[in-house]
């Protein structure tokens, strides 16, 4: 069910057991050929489907759209949330809930950009409460629920890039018209190691055109395909949560 669509009665007489799903993306540039909104359109649509799987069994808030992405600021149409402000609305929502009485809480992610401070958050926010022993309080990102690519082999991608073959297949089958011509695009690879060590970066350190991936072996079949995997990898995921037993996990 949809916080946004019930009163503040309505909300009173639910159980404080009952999982609350907080929707967490960005709006921020996605190469030449998709639109700013990418994150938060593919999020919003594996959040509406998982919905319709898990009905009244989880409370979903509206969608966070504005995230950590001051990695891609150099690029126009960006609007991004510095790391230090972006923790502390994730530590503003988390507390809101737990004042409401809520026990349970997930912030699913859509963007990359979102996972570190994502993680502190919810890592703070357990410091403030570290006397309660009934709190789940979780940070995932959707496209962690799920590997694609064990069931269909036309996958060119192994992971998750940015604007690339996933997310451009999956706004193929959202919103096609959105979608530039793809078939130019060439291939920007993933590799950004420097281990041991993690190097900062901006995006630009890693790409001239704004995607990092394969967008060009982009197809709405495929976009549909994730879509499913990812949304069923979610619903299961939530199933955990809602069978927490306080203790135990899996």
């Amino acid at each position: 069910m949809n916080l946004t669509d019930l009163t503040w009665s309505e909300v009173d007489k639910l159980s404080r057991d009952l999982p609350v799903v907080v929707p967490v993306a960005a709006l921020e540039q996605h190469g030449h050929h998709l639109p700013v909104f990418t994150d938060s359109m593919l999020l919003g649509e594996v959040v509406r489907r998982v919905g319709d799987t898990l009905q009244d069994k989880v409370l979903v808030a509206p969608l966070m759209w504005l995230g950590n992405s001051h990695h891609h600021i150099d690029f126009p149409g960006t609007l991004s949330a510095t790391p230090r402000v972006y923790l502390d609305l994730l530590n503003d929502l988390t507390d809101n809930l737990i004042t409401h009485g809520f026990k349970r809480i997930v912030f699913l992610n859509g963007h990359g950009g979102n996972t570190t401070p994502g993680k502190q958050a919810i890592f703070e926010a357990r410091q403030r409460h570290r006397t309660r022993t009934d709190l789940l309080l979780l940070f995932a990102t959707y496209w962690d629920s799920a590997n694609p690519n064990q069931g269909r082999s036309d996958l060119v991608q192994s992971q998750m890039g940015h604007a690339c073959e996933w997310e451009t297949s999956m706004i193929l089958r959202l919103a096609p018209h959105l979608v530039k011509d793809i078939t130019k695009l060439q291939e920007v690879p993933f590799g950004f190691a420097f281990e041991p060590a993690y190097r900062g970066w901006i995006t630009k350190d890693r790409t001239v055109p704004g995607h990092i991936g394969s967008p060009q072996f982009a197809t709405p079949e495929k976009g549909e395909y994730l879509f499913q995997t990812f949304s069923t990898g979610v619903s299961q995921f939530l199933e955990q949560v809602i069978a927490w037993d306080g203790h135990s996990w899996g």
